[in-house]
């Protein structure tokens, strides 16, 4: 019951600061990058369809993946795309030579390129998909494809107004409290968006919750605020 109630006095402070968090910077545009250039459709459009990201995605998985969203719902092909890959790293997990293929850097670009173009038409993957890998298999990311697909996973997620929340806590979090909690979510993120919560339990927080969605982290464990207090006595007192 102590840790319930720990739990209930947290999200107050859950939904200042998300609150506090400019909803605008959760959904920019995607900031175009040399690497991600090419068009991975074959096909030119009529008219160009402006798309914009639906989750800030950060570094080398989400810059990729944010460029497959792109492209793929350009082309009307999200569902196609994301089975696809999805299907491509079931795979790769069903066969450790295969994955070690994808890691192993000193494999020439060219045999990369063909092994990923092989693969695609033996699989029946689409034109982009296809593209994707080959990008992918030039620029020496395919080591990443399995980080590109959780992040490409969330962004379609988002695009059918689903959000996914990783929150950690000591115990598990009471029905009541999850509850308020995913209303606090949804209601930081707007009308019609659906807010999914999984409960990861970690003893090591010591106590408190961690908000994970999309990147952004909201950590208000104890142990977090132990170290921050530990820092600041840490400091020097000036007179």
């Amino acid at each position: 019951m102590a840790m319930a109630g720990r739990i209930r006095s947290t999200l107050p402070h859950v939904r200042k600061a998300l609150s506090s968090d400019s909803r605008s910077a959760l959904y920019p545009a995607l900031i175009s990058n040399p690497e991600l250039s090419r068009n991975y459709a074959t096909a030119p459009a009529a008219k160009e369809k402006k798309v914009k990201v639906p989750v800030t995605m950060y570094g080398v998985s989400g810059n990729y993946a944010s460029a497959l969203y792109i492209a793929a719902v350009k082309a009307n092909a999200l569902e196609k795309v994301e089975s696809e890959i999805l299907d491509l790293i079931e795979a790769s997990k069903k066969s450790p030579k295969f994955s070690q293929f994808m890691k192993d850097l000193s494999v020439p670009t060219e045999t990369r390129v063909k092994a990923m173009t092989d693969i695609s038409s033996e699989a029946k993957f689409g034109e982009l998909t296809k593209n994707f890998l080959v990008v992918l298999a030039e620029n020496g990311r395919l080591k990443h494809v399995d980080a590109i697909a959780k992040r490409f996973a969330e962004l379609t997620m988002a695009h059918k107004g689903e959000l996914k929340a990783i929150v950690t806590t000591v115990i598990p979090i009471p029905p009541e409290e999850e509850k308020e909690l995913k209303e606090t979510l949804q209601e930081v993120m707007g009308k019609g968006k659906k807010v999914n919560i999984e409960q990861k339990i970690d003893p090591s927080i010591l106590g408190g919750l961690v908000i994970e969605f999309g990147q952004k982290v909201f950590d208000m464990s104890i142990r977090t605020r132990a170290r921050q207090m530990e820092r600041l006595l840490r400091e020097p007192i000036n007179f």
